[in-house]
């Protein structure tokens, strides 16, 4: 009588033979989030972040399902880079609703006054403390220099690039970041150089109001007016019914936006904004 001898089950690797072969995995996920996101964000913490989730995923692998390893732990690992980010909470609800009731009182009180509010202004036609005016003017900056990167701010979900994104929506998305590119370049002297160093070089208030003559307080009110004219700057070509509408329709103010806006139509076209961004729509390294 013969013995049939049942194949031996193929065992599952170990946790850490998982974790060692999978180690480069973390680190391409993150450099690919990181290539979207502003210089401040720790590359630290989303690493921590990946690197447990890695293990987590090689803890709770069961290789009898048929399922590839590195595709099951790929979506373990970009949940919690996304976690990490919503962390952050850049653009919170409680945030956008704050800017935009800070937003309103300062649109107001320019009106009325005929220049930019003071802070202490703004605590005071708002009822709040100036420190909280602070705290919102700052979180608020934080979710625009996710915009001035080239991406709208918005929940964690928006950072992570879109595999399935179209050529077409690709195209769009370039296009406007080369229409941002433009909008700083042709910003008045004062304004662009407010935007530049606070926002791509990373500088402290105190520094760029020693470097201009100017108070910190003078600092963040060009600030502002920089990143209104932006807004209104880019909206103007990519979606003219959310421009602000001026007070004084014909007047100076309203005639030099005007002028504004057409430069930065002037000072570019397809080709030129497209340059900003390679076939993926992430920047490249533009030289002289």
């Amino acid at each position: 009588m013969s013995l049939s001898t049942a194949p031996a089950p193929t065992a599952n690797p170990s946790v850490d033979e998982l974790v060692r072969s999978h180690l480069p995995l973390v680190g391409h996920l993150v450099r690919e989030m990181l290539s979207r996101l502003p210089s401040h964000v720790s590359r630290e913490d989303l690493v921590s972040a990946g690197m447990a989730a890695l293990a987590g995923a090689a803890q709770n692998f069961d290789a009898d399902r048929g399922i590839p390893f590195g595709g099951f732990a790929t979506t373990r690992i970009r949940g919690a880079l996304l976690d990490e980010l919503r962390g952050l909470d850049w653009a919170s609800r409680s945030v956008r609703s704050r800017a935009r009731r800070l937003e309103n009182a300062q649109q107001q009180l320019t009106a009325t006054l005929g220049r930019t509010p003071t802070p202490a202004e703004l605590a005071e036609a708002m009822g709040v403390a100036i420190d909280e005016i602070k705290a919102v003017d700052e979180d608020v900056q934080r979710a625009v220099v996710l915009s001035l990167q080239g991406f709208a701010a918005g929940t964690a979900e928006d950072l992570v690039p879109e595999r399935t994104a179209g050529p077409e929506d690709m195209l769009v998305h370039r296009e406007k970041v080369g229409y941002l590119h433009t909008a700083i370049a042709v910003l008045p002297d004062r304004l662009r150089r407010v935007v530049e160093a606070y926002f791509f070089q990373e500088l402290p208030m105190a520094d760029i109001a020693s470097e201009l003559g100017v108070t910190e307080s003078r600092v963040s009110q060009l600030r502002a007016e920089a990143l209104i004219l932006l807004r209104d700057g880019l909206n103007a070509h990519l979606d003219p019914d959310l421009v602000t509408e001026p007070d004084r329709p014909g007047g100076c103010v309203a005639r030099r936006r005007e002028a504004y806006y057409a430069q930065i139509s002037a000072n570019g076209d397809l080709r030129s904004r497209l340059s900003f961004t390679d076939h993926h729509g992430l920047p490249l390294t533009r030289t002289a």
